[in-house]
């Protein structure tokens, strides 16, 4: 009785193993913290990389499997690389937070003026002025704190040397735009009066409940990067 040649599933062909590069660049993303977009570009850009240190190793006659062991070895260690991709990240939530408040705080500022100046007494407008204006004059100097930030961050980052506690200051800038937005917008919404302010009222309330659910979840963020370590 002759004995019957297995079918290809039953002698699987083996493949080469690109455990050492997966493994390299999962260890990267647990240890690296920042804007998804920019951390996906960045472990993309890792992991090109390797595979091409891969391939190149290859072409020289290197088996596969110890091909992708020499390309981690020569990326250096994942804590070596670490801190240098943070700082990227680091940077690129700060510009994300600043942004946010930037974008966030005009547009409220304007919604609390007009909150303000229509349809309400002498008496209400003046207790309003005095709840609102120092209000708006705390997110004012968070939102210039940003601008300065963003602008900062941006190409001259590449060449200078950023603030280390710039990052942290962005973060706690929006913490305090966060809280600024929902303060003042519902002191004006207790002052106005609701039958001819509520459209006004409502909008500003949509938008502080939009803008202030955006800028708080990105200045947590740049506060988790900016206490990690960069070089």
């Amino acid at each position: 009785m002759t004995k019957t040649q297995g079918t290809p599933a039953d002698n699987p062909v083996h493949k080469p193993s690109d455990a050492p590069v997966a493994d390299y660049v999962a260890t990267l993303s647990a240890a690296l913290h920042g804007p998804v977009r920019a951390k996906s570009r960045m472990l993309q850009e890792i992991r090109d990389g390797l595979t091409d240190t891969v391939e190149a190793h290859t072409r020289d006659g290197v088996p596969h499997d110890r091909a992708a062991r020499l390309a981690v070895r020569e990326f250096g260690t994942p804590d070596e690389l670490v801190p240098s991709c943070q700082r990227e990240l680091t940077l690129a939530q700060t510009r994300r937070t600043a942004l946010s408040v930037i974008l966030t705080v005009p547009l409220l500022i304007t919604c609390w003026y007009l909150i303000w100046t229509t349809g309400q007494s002498w008496q209400i407008q003046h207790t309003a002025q005095l709840v609102a204006v120092p209000l708006a004059a705390v997110a004012a100097v968070a939102a210039l704190l940003a601008a300065v930030a963003f602008a900062a961050t941006g190409a001259p980052a590449r060449r200078l040397r950023t603030p280390e506690r710039l990052p942290l200051a962005v973060a706690w800038a929006g913490t305090t735009a966060g809280v600024a937005m929902v303060v003042a917008t519902l002191a004006l919404a207790v002052l106005s009066p609701p039958a001819t302010n509520w459209p006004l009222v409502t909008l500003a309330a949509m938008v502080t409940a939009l803008s202030h659910g955006m800028v708080s979840a990105s200045a947590r963020a740049c506060r988790r990067c900016a206490r990690l370590p960069v070089t």
